[in-house]
């Protein structure tokens, strides 16, 4: 490669590193406006501030999930609401690659080491951008007695293969009071599950 042209590359590589670190420093200006937004004592400027969520996207993910479990009530239900708002913003068409990475960073809410409150919620809004990726850190809460419903219920919306294989692995594994409850979401899924009938269906006095 000659002088020159290896002057152009080195040109080309520090200016995408450039625009690379501008890029990262709008993204943290906007999620650290978004949360100041959040945590306002104004409910005009939460509700703005909530509201315009969508297009902060992915970085945000985790400062609004520690921000949902906030002391002041309404501060907290604003993170959530914002939370969701990004996620159903990523969940339009033509949207792939953000939904992935917001995605990615929910997948890393369902962790052992963060609140109950918090799992639950991430696995509902899982439910509606999930790819196959996350159906099995979402199927290991099925083993959870205080998540294993949430969990269930948020596979059972996750339309692939590998949410329903899932489901059936949790069925084998549960315990025995659980059971109707997995039969039920694999009837759902045109799944046939014999000996555990629709509780709605046995007759009762």
């Amino acid at each position: 490669m000659s002088t020159t042209n290896i002057r152009k590359a080195s040109l080309a590589a520090g200016v995408a590193v450039a625009m690379t670190q501008a890029t990262e420093a709008a993204r943290n200006k906007g999620v650290k406006k978004l949360i100041a937004g959040i945590k306002d004592s104004s409910a005009n400027a939460r509700t703005e501030a909530w509201q315009s969520a969508g297009e902060v996207g992915a970085p945000a993910v985790k400062p609004l999930a520690q921000v949902m479990t906030d002391g002041d009530l309404e501060v907290a239900r604003a993170a959530k609401r914002a939370l969701w708002k990004i996620v159903r913003h990523t969940g339009r068409p033509g949207a792939d690659d953000e939904k992935k990475a917001v995605e990615t960073r929910l997948r890393g809410l369902l962790s052992d080491d963060q609140p109950v409150a918090i799992r639950r919620e991430v696995l509902w809004m899982l439910s509606e951008i999930a790819g196959m990726r996350s159906v099995k850190p979402m199927a290991r809460l099925l083993s959870n007695k205080d998540l294993r419903e949430d969990a269930r219920m948020a596979l059972e919306r996750i339309p692939n293969k590998r949410a329903v294989q899932a489901l059936r692995a949790g069925f084998k594994a549960a315990p025995e009071d659980f059971k109707p409850n997995l039969a039920q979401s694999l009837r759902k899924r045109g799944q046939k599950v014999a000996g555990y009938p629709c509780v709605k269906l046995v007759p009762s006095k």
